[in-house]
């Protein structure tokens, strides 16, 4: 489409629907496409190349790519650096958990993990192979139990055991769910009576799409949510969800998904990832 010698009106709507497509978003659509044309008179270039290149440089502007995207795992002098896990079911919340823990070990650090998935059968399980298969061990309760209770031992663990870092694994909850919405505020609030919480990091499916978005939203009513993780940007998600969600909450996407491998887990980068939503 960028390579056509002049752009029409309807090359321009083009633009802005393919773009709407790979769910960017309205607002942030209006204001790219925008940007892009008057750069393009500016420039008084049909050049492929250069508006290729224009259309990425606008994207990771609206990337925000001056945010932090650090994560909070560092150790306090007295305590470990908490971080909670939350999201929606089947958004891969305790395999995001498991990828953290590995990328942590690997860099020298001693993790615990927390299963306060205490609804979803198995998950407790799930997170238990994912710590044998990095070296960390994992604090788990009756399955059923109460997961602000199972949050609060593995934090009083990892503190007696001098660990650096406990991620904590909370249930799928439906965001449409206000009792469980309010479960999930209640895990934060016990945990905190044994430590700050450093980190709480949402986990979204890319393939969601604008749904992602009200997700985030009510997550974040719930939770002060610090950072997201992309999951599934393997597969057909287009993953413009990104810019929608940093525009409407400011949250910064720290981490991106990009398969089932332990170590499929990088660090978000607007400049790469703008690159590849444009392909």
């Amino acid at each position: 489409m960028l390579a056509r010698e002049k752009l029409t009106e309807d090359d321009w709507e083009e633009v802005e629907e393919t773009l709407l497509a790979a769910d960017v978003g309205v607002a942030a659509t209006t204001q790219i496409v925008q940007r892009l044309r008057t750069q393009s008179l500016v420039l008084a270039t049909g050049d492929a190349g250069a508006l290729r290149e224009l259309l990425v440089t606008e994207l990771a502007a609206v990337l925000g790519p001056d945010m932090d995207r650090t994560l909070a795992t560092d150790r306090e002098l007295d305590r470990p650096a908490v971080v909670l896990v939350v999201g929606v079911n089947g958004a891969g919340k305790t395999t995001t958990c498991g990828k953290i823990a590995r990328v942590l070990v690997g860099d020298g650090r001693s993790v615990l993990l927390g299963a306060a998935d205490t609804f979803r059968a198995a998950a407790a399980d799930q997170l238990e192979t994912w710590g044998e298969r990095v070296g960390v061990p994992t604090v788990r309760g009756a399955e059923g139990g109460d997961p602000a209770s199972v949050a609060f031992e593995a934090v009083k663990v990892g503190k007696a055991a001098d660990v650096d870092a406990v991620l904590i694994d909370t249930a799928g909850r439906l965001h449409t769910k206000s009792g469980l919405m309010d479960e999930l505020g209640k895990v934060k609030r016990v945990v905190e009576k044994q430590s700050p919480v450093d980190e709480v990091l949402l986990v979204l499916d890319a393939t969601t799409g604008q749904n992602g978005v009200v997700q985030a939203r009510v997550f974040t009513e719930a939770v002060t949510v610090t950072g997201i993780v992309l999951t599934k940007l393997d597969g057909t998600a287009k993953g413009g969800i990104v810019v929608s969600v940093q525009r409407e909450l400011g949250i910064p996407v720290k981490l991106v998904g990009l398969g089932e491998g332990a170590d499929d887990l990088a660090p978000f980068e607007p400049r790469a990832f703008a690159e590849a939503l444009v392909g």
